[in-house]
């Protein structure tokens, strides 16, 4: 009778502890994709504010069209990348897709605010001083959601890699996440220490 009950107990504590790794990995899954949430509030502001910024800057670079045609069809393929990153956040083509698809529009707005600093009136422009602003403060914010994004990923990666949590994330098919990166491209202009001449 005492071997059965030792047993049993045994046999509860061992289920128990399965439970709570089981529950960790769905946690820290979870965690991840609600910070990839945040990504997306980022970015869908971001993706509103460039309309504004093409229609204030249209009036004084008419002849720059190939420049905002550039970051009208950048701005689409941005959300076409982020789409698909909804639909699965993690998944190592989606988030490339969507590192890709930033690159890209990081590059045309690169461009089209170098073009603009060539008319010191658009510059000087109320509305576009504003919405210059907001860019740069949403871009802040995307770079932060990114990082907590990523560290999401760590944790969920550490833990369904590590033992006994590997054997579980196995059974119940955790598959790894990957992380947001900065496209290569990019990440030669972000690294690049900015030259200062007097």
């Amino acid at each position: 009778m005492w071997i059965l009950l030792i047993l049993l107990a045994f046999l509860v504590v061992l289920v128990m502890w399965g439970v709570g790794i089981y529950n960790g990995l769905v946690t820290a899954r979870n965690a991840f994709k609600n910070a990839f949430a945040q990504i997306d509030v980022q970015l869908q502001r971001r993706f509103d504010l460039i309309p504004n910024l093409v229609e204030t800057v249209k009036g004084y670079l008419s002849h720059e069209r190939e420049t905002l045609e550039a970051v009208v069809a950048a701005r689409g393929a941005a959300m076409n990348g982020l789409q698909a990153a909804k639909a699965s956040p993690g998944d190592p083509s989606a988030m490339a897709e969507l590192a890709n698809s930033q690159g890209v529009l990081n590059g045309a707005l690169g461009r089209l605010m170098a073009v603009a600093e060539a008319y010191p009136d658009l510059k000087a422009n109320q509305n576009m001083m504003q919405l210059t602003e907001e860019l740069t403060s949403t871009e802040n914010k995307v770079a932060f959601a990114r990082q907590a994004f990523n560290d999401s990923v760590m944790g969920y990666n550490n833990k369904r890699e590590v033992f006994p949590s590997s054997i579980f994330a196995g059974m119940f098919n955790f598959q790894p996440a990957a992380l947001l990166e900065i496209p290569a491209a990019d990440q030669a202009q972000v690294r690049a220490a900015p030259k200062v001449q007097f």
